[in-house]
């Protein structure tokens, strides 16, 4: 056989070496033959990492619209090979002016909805598992709006083979009367949505455009919130819905339309009613018959019948009432960012406050009297009302707080405080809460005083505590805690927490202000002051050196983000380490393994409820803690608040999980992996914290500074535990 295979080779080779010959002898001058096209340059979809979508045109012929658009990577080059049997989805849309009869008889008006997106793509789905004992759901027919897959027809993708694809919608816009109808308009603003799902990257893209005239621009929009107000507070991909094929505001609003809902609950799911509704949380309620409030938290059925119970949700801004969070205006802010004050729907009203009357309404038509041309006498508009609450905190932030006549007395720290107003003038104590404290502290490099040193409670003072002088208008403080031993050259800090009076703002009130704390029904607001840093000697303040910093750990700019005005009791900024250090005091738990739970800021904010919602009860995976970046500082793109070894020298106060909460002590590093992964820790992994130096038995703090060895930075970069984290 091989013998044979040479012989064709050198035939074969004979052969061509005389045909060429021939051809030389014969002296052929004919014309070369011309260039082919250049082919192109892209890549195969199946292998590209990223991947973009851009529309250039869409047209509508007898209620078929097709769609012309481009697909490259984030480098700018095409992606070839799109076919149907991608996972493909396409949907569309209408931007539809909407009015509706409200109220009955005398009493009905016609209210200006404005304008709503309107999906063409809608089925009437049937209530299915509905589970028992839950209350608040209502099961009930319900339409939904949807997408349409391209793997349904064989001939609506065309691949034009460069990049560029066409694609032909099946439904006929100009003729959907089942199960939904909906009115193709011309002259009304009409969208296309696209998701494209591959196993390594996922895509979507819309395109916004008025068929009558072929214009993009100058049209009729809808855009009042942007994508990027989501991710003050939540992480890119945690947003990534529905098995992770839809990522784009554009597309959901598209889809999540005012004519859809969830059947097994019977609740809207408006994409306007499931925001408020869903980040009302906790706080969502409403009036039985009798006029007694109830919690009325909004619920979803899910798939299998599983139940998203948002009323485990405690949105982080405070109040709820600040709207800026989301309705983001002045540079930059969407087209229609002012539209939530215009007074067209009472959709987030009923969302936020919910669907049943209260005692003091007859009606959940909010804009009869919540309005600002005929408003009802006492009350003003959602804008004013919403307004009323926010402008305590923008007057409070007018105020500020001075520190001044730092010394030492009788080994403990005394001090004077002054409340400025905006002019920067002592304000008398008619308006500031007697109640509220000046908090000292001091070690402020070393994670502040150890609790056994000073705890907390000592180194607080009320104002009322101290003396005032109604002069200079000034308090003179001297909290219980005993100065160190060695004071001279330590790092300082005295902290407010002072708070103003305001009037509570609601029906009948023109202004809100500074009020008399004496007076009925006021409410407090923080002063808004950085700490006053100094550092110790001669039984003062040394001028000469400057206070030293704590190491950057958290971003409190990123903090604030999120929870806004009020993040806990303390509302003056994020300084809650001062108090809740590492080592503070445990306090009973019924819920936590061992019955006993620390304490401490890294505990709190890592551990307890809120930061993440997938083991809340929620399911939810929209805010994730795992991602260290949302809270940590960083820089030149790491996340530097997570470096470990920074301080050998901190001591953690944990309970035993194994020992009815028996205090233990835990080494610097050791105890930060805890304040997550306590609980869920297992042997091996207690076998390598010890085995790397690290101390999990402590018997005090004495005894694990001199056992703690830990080499846990020697691997664990931030790099790296970003990566074991996820990111």
């Amino acid at each position: 056989m091989n013998f044979q295979r040479q012989v064709y080779r050198t035939t074969r080779l004979a052969l061509a070496a005389l045909i060429s010959l021939t051809l030389f002898a014969c002296g052929s001058d004919g014309e070369d033959g011309k260039d082919g096209e250049d082919g192109v340059v892209g890549v195969n979809i199946d292998s590209t990492a990223t991947l973009k979508v851009n529309f250039t045109d869409a047209r509508v012929e007898d209620g078929k619209v097709t769609a012309d658009f481009i697909l490259t990577n984030a480098n700018g080059v095409a992606v070839l090979g799109l076919t149907k049997a991608h996972d493909l989805r396409f949907g569309i849309a209408q931007l539809t002016q909407v009015t509706q009869t409200i109220g009955t008889g005398d009493e009905a008006r016609e209210a200006d909805l404005g304008y709503q997106w309107q999906a063409y793509i809608n089925s009437l789905r049937q209530p299915g598992t509905v589970p028992e004992g839950v209350d608040g759901l209502n099961p009930s027919p319900q339409y939904q709006a949807g997408v349409e897959a391209a793997n349904g027809c064989d001939t609506c993708l065309v691949d034009h083979g460069d990049g560029s694809y066409s694609y032909s919608f099946q439904v006929n816009i100009a003729q959907v009367t089942e199960p939904l109808a909906v009115v193709y308009n011309a002259d009304a603003t009409q969208r296309i949505t696209m998701e494209l799902k591959l196993p390594q990257v996922v895509a979507n893209g819309h395109f916004d455009w008025q068929p009558s005239s072929g214009n993009t621009e100058g049209i009729q929009t809808r855009n009042v919130v942007t994508i990027k107000a989501c991710y003050t507070c939540h992480q890119p991909e945690s947003l990534e819905l529905h098995g992770g094929r839809r990522l784009d505001l554009e597309n959901c609003v598209a889809c999540h339309t005012a004519t859809s809902g969830d059947p097994e609950s019977g609740n809207s799911v408006e994409f306007t009613y499931l925001i408020h509704a869903i980040h009302r949380g906790a706080e969502r309620h409403t009036f039985d018959a009798d006029g007694n409030q109830v919690d009325d938290p909004y619920k979803i059925v899910g798939f299998g019948g599983s139940v998203h119970d948002y009323g485990l949700v405690h949105f982080p801004r405070k109040p709820a009432s600040d709207c800026s969070v989301c309705h983001q205006e002045g540079t930059g802010a969407p087209a229609d960012a002012a539209l939530f004050k215009a007074e067209k729907s009472n959709t987030a009203c009923v969302a936020c406050h919910s669907e049943k009357p209260s005692s003091h309404h007859a009606s959940t038509d909010c804009m009869a009297c919540h309005n600002t041309d005929n408003t009802y006498h006492g009350t003003g508009s959602p804008t004013k009302r919403h307004g009323d609450v926010m402008k305590a905190y923008t007057l409070a932030s007018e105020l500020s707080v001075k520190v001044l006549d730092v010394s030492a007395n009788a080994g403990k720290m005394t001090f004077k405080v002054q409340v400025l107003d905006k002019n920067g003038a002592p304000m008398d104590q008619t308006f500031i809460n007697q109640s509220s404290r000046m908090v000292v502290a001091w070690d402020v490099d070393k994670d502040y005083p150890a609790y056994n040193e000073a705890s907390y409670s000592n180194r607080r003072i009320r104002l009322s505590e101290g003396s005032y002088d109604a002069t200079e208008k000034s308090y003179t403080l001297t909290p219980s805690a005993a100065l160190p031993a060695m004071p001279d050259g330590k790092s300082f800090e005295i902290w407010s927490t002072l708070e103003a009076c305001f009037n509570n703002g609601g029906y009948g009130v023109e202004d809100i202000q500074l009020t008399d704390c004496s007076a009925d029904g006021v409410r407090t607001v923080a002063i808004k002051e950085s700490p006053y840093r100094f550092v110790w000697g001669n039984n003062g303040i040394d001028s000469s050196q400057p206070a030293a910093m704590r190491r950057a750990i958290i971003d409190t700019a990123k903090c604030q983000a999120c929870h806004g005005q009020e993040i806990h009791h303390y509302d003056n900024g994020v300084n809650c380490q001062t108090c809740h250090t590492s080592d503070k005091t445990l306090r009973n738990s019924t819920t936590y393994p061992g019955g006993r739970m620390p304490s401490s800021f890294a505990w709190k904010a890592h551990e307890r409820e809120g930061h993440y919602l997938k083991y809340g009860g929620l399911q939810s995976g929209t805010v994730l803690k795992t991602d260290c970046a949302t809270c940590h500082t960083e820089a030149g793109n790491s996340v530097t608040g997570i470096t470990l070894g920074r301080a050998p020298e901190r001591v953690w106060r944990y309970g035993d999980t194994q020992n009815n909460g028996a205090e233990i002590w835990v080494s610097s590093d050791a105890g930060s992996c805890l304040s997550c992964h306590q609980q869920y820790l297992s042997d091996a992994a207690k076998s390598h914290i010890t085995a790397n130096g690290g101390i999990l038995d402590g018997m005090d703090e004495a005894d694990v500074r001199n056992r703690a060895k830990e080499t846990c930075s020697t691997c664990h970069t931030p790099t790296q535990l970003m990566e074991v984290h996820g990111n």
